[in-house]
């Protein structure tokens, strides 16, 4: 891995070079192996959180750790093309556009005990467009490229806070087109519901049943690009015991292998379908 300047990253896109870079100011990271109509997005790994901004944050580290979603980036990190976030959503959210991706409240609680200065505003929202810049190249080329692609927006989320069942996997669809991509949504999800888990009885996996697919890497992408499918997957944090702050690897590891066969069975399929 190399460190690079955001301009230099996205040149090096154009050029269709592949690397493994993480950005100048070491908020996110972009690894490309090979050029494939696929890719795959953990905007939410990430927990580094700008010193200066510590004491004057009410959010403990693991309240922070809580909302966030820790080894989305591992369980994918076998495939071709990876972007992932490194910096805390506390900080700034990959997953809001730009007017909301600074929190003044956070999940109920206050976060800031002094508001910020504008400076400290436009650090962070700074990182926020050079992600998207990226973005915007990486998805430009690869729709040029092949035509049509597919983007596996991966996340985890919190199941001790829901008062009923929730399933495994939630696949978030309000966004996208259905009607053109509902076969290959279906598709994905009957996969997933066949993933084996160290410790997890049964697999369960459903569509709108928690989250809808509202964040911003999907509807930017959605919007700007009419040929590429993104699907928001959430993973009910079955890899970790999320009250005592604990990971395990042994489940982590048994979803990046699966994955590393059944990610790249379905965009095979859907590239096959859709191009």
């Amino acid at each position: 891995m190399i460190r690079l300047p955001v301009s230099e990253i996205i040149t090096r896109i154009k050029n269709e070079e592949c690397f493994e870079a993480v950005a100048e100011d070491y908020s996110f990271t972009l690894k490309i192996d090979e050029y494939v109509p696929y890719v795959c997005g953990a905007v939410h790994d990430g927990d580094q959180f700008r010193r200066e901004l510590w004491d004057n944050c009410y959010h403990t580290q693991y309240e922070r750790w809580f909302e966030e979603d820790p080894c989305t980036r591992e369980m994918v990190k076998s495939h071709p093309i990876l972007i992932a976030g490194c910096d805390s959503r506390f900080e700034y959210d990959l997953n809001r556009d730009p007017e909301n991706a600074i929190f003044e409240d956070a999940w109920g609680k206050k976060l800031w005990k002094e508001p910020l200065s504008r400076e400290m505003v436009d650090k962070s929202l700074a990182k926020h467009t050079a992600f998207y810049s990226v973005v915007h190249a990486l998805i430009e080329l690869l729709e040029q490229k092949f035509g049509t692609i597919v983007v596996y927006d991966v996340h985890s989320y919190n199941w001790r806070r829901w008062d009923r069942e929730v399933p495994v996997i939630n696949l978030g669809t309000s966004n996208i087109d259905n009607e053109r991509f509902g076969g290959m949504v279906e598709l994905w999800r009957k996969s997933l519901s066949e993933l084996q888990l160290p410790g997890v009885p049964e697999t369960t996996s459903k569509i709108n049943d928690t989250f809808f697919g509202n964040g911003y890497f999907l509807k930017y992408i959605t919007k700007t690009f009419k040929n590429t499918l993104v699907l928001a997957t959430e993973f009910k944090k079955i890899y970790c015991d999320e009250l005592q702050q604990i990971i395990f690897p042994e489940v982590v590891a048994a979803i990046e292998e699966q994955l590393r066969v059944k990610l790249k069975e379905h965009a095979e399929a859907f590239y096959k379908e859709h191009n």
